[in-house]
């Protein structure tokens, strides 16, 4: 039975144990000559310094070992990264969406969800997309990191080879609450998962009626909450709750102002955030959604941070 996570952990694990090995060889020896020199050539022994000429067959010894040695390295881990490289052509399609500080996953029958659910012995894609800075996706378990670039297409890959939950981190430094930017990969049967994408796609076409649940549904899948909280507490923006009819002093410019905080406010500052930074927090960490969010997404967050009360 394979116990592996994934099927990149083998190659993976055998190229750290080569890389391992050879560097605890290697240490193992120099450390060993150091106390030989220090023994054999100390002043008691040796009084009188001597001239030592070279030794060519020396040199070539160390010269050529050590080459032989990054070669096998090298050898074994690009047996293990070449095959990263190669997406098999049944592979399911995941866009893997990095901001700060937030994973969204979704999938090619317009599902989002905030973990990302994959079936067992399928191989998986994820086509990486980050909204703002750098970051870096990382699933200890399976074995893989890869970049999450502004501007740049990049993937991954792979096939999870056993049923659980993974950690999933970001592995760039992104910011204030890089920490905090932490989910799961839920591996589950095949029959399960395609019990789950139906749902999904089922619940897209038939969304629910309580606006409240879509609002909130809304402000979770585009990663809101990673900045502002439900409850009153102070994140990296104001929280949402109570904020809707009160007002805000707001930095405009270089100058501050008074605002009320209204539809067309809330509007505006998920569209273009930078305009109106409210006092006390710090601008440029948020970026704009002009053009990311639908009007009928718009309106199911304003509805949400209103039921929030006034």
């Amino acid at each position: 039975m394979n116990t592996n996570a994934s099927n990149f952990v083998e190659q993976v694990d055998l190229a750290f144990y080569v890389i391992i090995g050879i560097s605890l060889i290697l240490l193992i020896g120099v450390t060993a000559v150091m106390i030989y020199f220090v023994v054999r050539y100390n002043k008691k022994k040796n009084p009188t310094a001597t001239q030592i000429e070279g030794n060519n067959k020396l040199e070539l010894i160390w010269t050529i070992i050590p080459t032989i040695l990054v070669l096998i390295m090298f050898y074994y881990g690009w047996v293990g990264y070449e095959p990263m490289r190669n997406v098999p052509d049944d592979a399911i399609e995941v866009k893997a969406i990095g901001r700060m500080w937030s994973w969204t996953f979704e999938y090619d029958n317009g599902l989002k969800s905030d973990k990302l659910i994959v079936p067992l012995n399928k191989a998986v894609k994820l086509n990486l997309v980050s909204m703002d800075v750098n970051h870096a996706l990382y699933i200890p378990a399976f074995r893989i990191k890869e970049d999450v670039v502004p501007g740049r297409n990049n993937f991954m890959w792979f096939e999870a080879q056993k049923l659980g939950s993974y950690d999933i981190f970001c592995a760039e430094y992104c910011g204030q609450r890089h920490a905090y930017m932490i989910t799961k990969c839920d591996v589950i049967p095949v029959e399960e998962y395609n019990s789950w994408y139906a749902e999904g796609a089922q619940a897209l076409a038939n969304p629910s009626d309580d606006p409240v649940e879509a609002g909130y549904n809304t402000i979770k899948a585009n990663g809101c909450i990673a900045c502002h909280s439900t409850d009153g507490t102070k994140l990296v923006g104001p929280s949402f709750k109570g904020i809707f009819g009160t007002q805000r002093v707001v930095v405009t410019g270089d100058e501050e102002r008074t605002v009320t905080v209204d539809e067309a406010y809330i509007i505006n500052s998920i569209k273009h955030p930078n305009d109106d930074v409210v006092k006390d927090y710090m601008k440029g960490l948020m970026p704009g959604y002009d053009g990311q969010i639908s009007d009928e997404d718009m309106d199911k967050i304003v509805f949400y941070i209103k039921s929030l009360g006034e």
